[in-house]
């Protein structure tokens, strides 16, 4: 792990996450840029301190230089923004697999170029998305790609936060603080932080593409350097319209991101404070309640559940099914098998391009007096 160390929130969060299904072991890690913090991070987590590293580029050079069947195979960096694409280009071309938090870089020029180290490494390479990996969101995709709703028309997501309703990060905050810098943040606040999830999954349930977008964003805490809320109309690739809305200053709010697409012949909702249900909408019958475990459900949500029926799954989990999928994937590749759909499903670089791209066409709408531009690449 790169990142990560004493009083990292999201670290914490990946580990976690990597523990669950019992397909990884933690074995080395830079976890700081303070290599006597980084030092006491080991410690904390029992590694042993000659696989504690002071630095990202230390700990691939001499893991580099270990033998293979005792190296580490993936690394996980979960760094700030500004510190994504150095550690996985020089992971990636140095043999590693990658795991990396997003948003996947600082800005789309960075991410345009680590998709092409992504695809001339051969290395495999995964983006925690984590809203994908719930089991009832991968039904959502299955049910759309079905044409069960028919056509896509319209898709409302949003991704309502409140913990920026202050000026937090003047209070010695350092998740505020780091979040709402344009130096390590990049040029979105919200938009790049909880906006891009809220893009990513609305790709990802519809299997569409945004084509066209108009962004209204906004400041609204005094003194802030990046946005902190915004909404967003788009447009996808067949036609249907759609309306996002991110925003971390909805006091009172905390992270539940919802989902509501409408076809021709119905709708899907689904949202985060009650991850295990799917509603099922129609023209001409009642509503449908899904739930994982049900047995009526497809092997996408079979193949990402661990609980029965009724046991709630969550934010920790659906990162660990990510991680899970990922495993299965390298696991796949090493015995020179192929991997399964299900193995495959996770967010990968080409997400990462269009997740900046998204930040980047967002932001120049929200300050072009045009707003109706195209989604460029």
């Amino acid at each position: 792990m790169i990142g990560g160390g004493q009083g990292a929130f999201i670290g914490a969060i990946h580990r976690i996450a990597t523990r669950i299904d019992d397909h990884y072991e933690l074995v080395a890690g830079a976890f700081s840029s303070n290599p006597e913090k980084a030092k006491a991070s080991g410690e904390e987590l029992g590694l042993s301190p000659d696989r504690v590293y002071g630095s990202y580029k230390e700990l691939i050079e001499k893991e580099s230089q270990l033998p293979e069947n005792v190296r580490v195979q993936v690394i996980s960096i979960v760094t700030p923004n500004h510190v994504h694409f150095e550690p996985t280009k020089l992971a990636l071309e140095s043999g590693f697999h990658v795991v990396l938090d997003k948003p996947m870089t600082f800005s789309l020029e960075e991410a345009k170029e680590l998709k092409k180290i992504v695809e001339s490494t051969g290395k495999l390479f995964c983006l925690t998305h984590t809203y994908t990996g719930y089991p009832m969101v991968k039904e959502a995709r299955q049910i759309i790609a079905s044409g069960k709703i028919g056509a896509v028309r319209k898709v409302y997501v949003e991704y309502p936060q409140g913990w920026l309703s202050t000026f937090l990060e003047g209070e010695d905050n350092k998740q505020a603080s780091w979040r709402t810098d344009p130096g390590k943040s990049g040029i979105a606040g919200a938009m790049g932080d909880i906006g891009t999830h809220a893009f990513n999954l609305s790709e990802y349930v519809t299997g569409l593409q945004v084509t066209k977008l108009n962004a209204d964003i906004n400041i609204v805490v005094e003194g802030r350097k990046l946005d902190d809320d915004g909404a967003v109309l788009l447009k996808y690739n067949n036609g249907a319209s759609g309306v996002l809305m991110a925003t971390q200053i909805a006091a009172g709010d905390e992270n539940n991101i919802k989902i509501r697409v409408y076809g021709e012949k119905g709708g899907i909702e689904w949202q985060q404070d009650i991850a295990n249900t799917l509603l099922i909408k129609y023209l001409d019958k009642p509503t449908e309640i899904w739930r994982t475990g049900g047995g009526y459900t497809s092997g996408y949500v079979t193949t990402n559940m661990r609980a029965p029926a009724g046991h709630p799954e969550g934010y920790l989990e659906a990162f660990a099914n990510l991680y899970k999928n990922f495993a299965l994937t390298v696991k796949a590749q090493l015995e020179g098998a192929a991997a399964t759909p299900e193995m495959l499903d996770f967010p990968g670089v080409e997400d990462g391009v269009r997740g900046m791209a998204f930040v980047e066409n967002v932001i120049a709408s929200g300050k072009s007096d045009q707003k109706w531009t195209d989604f460029t690449i």
